[in-house]
């Protein structure tokens, strides 16, 4: 699915120009915003591999990333593929900004955006928080994560995996099933794949315990599901999440240990599933809890690619809200 040296972005529809000004999430996108957008990123994959690692299309640009929440990924990501476009960078975090002082994140964004920015990257604790932004500055706002609400560019960069490795270039994953597994109810990331899968034709079974599964997930399509080991001989992918204690209120399970062996990916456990079968993860990994050290570095474990896609992923999407007409004063 790599396109040769020089092809860059690849659509079925030749008349096709992205539309959006903003990236807040992949629930009000339609199908084929989201494969403009993958193959886009297949376009600028092998700018990575360069010697010079490093493309002129968005030189003079000005790339915010503004970090309310603790980041590794997600923001090294954003901040190498800005860097990568040959946009400048800076980052700002919580605890090294103006909002520390008791300032808005109305405030904070607008004064950033009065230095000449062109987008600003954001995650923070509250859901809505990007889409506030949006409705308060002029430049563009990618959405890198907000409260319980949504993750876009890790469930686009989790289509691209999953794409890659099983050759749908097409970016149609009608007949696929995925399993997403563990704590949905507090997962931004679970919402956005939901979104994505389903409007790529692939076919979603959510599994967790009763306390951390809300039955309204069944309103969007999504099979619902208590049984792990019932569930994976009959997937392509299962896609493990990580338990957030942090955003526990109450207790949602008797123990660790009980969660661990109803729910815990362990080399035992994936046996039940088809040698094909691709292991997924957003990160962090909390080995021994979610998921097997001997899992998360199998054969079968997508993680370390889901990174690498990362870059080309945020590339596109920093490019598409940056040259989008909805973009031009």
């Amino acid at each position: 699915m790599r396109p040769g040296k020089g092809q860059h972005v690849a659509s079925g529809d030749g008349n096709y120009r992205w539309p959006h000004r903003h990236l807040l999430g992949l629930e009000d996108l339609s199908a084929q915003d989201v494969r403009f957008l993958l193959q886009t990123a297949v376009g600028l994959e092998d700018v990575s591999t360069r010697s010079i690692k490093k493309v002129p299309a968005l030189r003079g640009r000005v790339v915010v990333n503004l970090f309310m929440e603790d980041s590794t990924r997600t923001r090294s990501s954003f901040s190498l593929a800005a860097s990568r476009l040959s946009a400048d960078v800076l980052d700002l975090s919580g605890s090294g900004s103006s909002v520390s002082k008791g300032e808005t994140l109305r405030d904070t964004a607008r004064n950033i955006e009065a230095m000449g920015v062109d987008v600003i990257v954001c995650r923070h604790a509250q859901s809505g928080a990007a889409m506030h932004l949006a409705d308060v500055v002029s430049c563009s706002v990618v959405n890198a994560g907000d409260g319980q609400h949504e993750h876009p560019t890790q469930a686009l960069l989790d289509l691209y995996t999953i794409a890659q490795h099983t050759g749908r270039d097409t970016f149609d994953l009608g007949g696929f099933t995925v399993a997403i597994v563990g704590d949905i109810q507090h997962s931004r990331v679970a919402r956005s794949n939901i979104h994505g899968l389903l409007k790529l034709g692939a076919k979603v079974i959510l599994v967790a315990p009763a306390t951390l599964l809300p039955r309204g997930f069944a309103d969007l399509g999504c099979e619902l599901c208590h049984d792990l080991d019932s569930v994976l001989p009959r997937v392509d992918v299962v896609y493990m999440l990580r338990v957030q204690f942090e955003r526990l209120t109450s207790q949602a399970f008797p123990s660790v240990r009980e969660y661990v062996a109803a729910y815990g990916l362990t080399k035992r456990r994936l046996a039940r599933a088809r040698p094909e079968t691709l292991v997924m993860h957003p990160g962090p990994v909390n080995r021994g809890i979610e998921i097997d050290a001997g899992v998360a570095d199998g054969r079968q474990s997508m993680i370390l690619a889901q990174v690498t896609n990362g870059l080309a992923v945020r590339m596109a999407t920093l490019f598409l809200v940056c040259t989008s007409s909805a973009s031009s004063p």
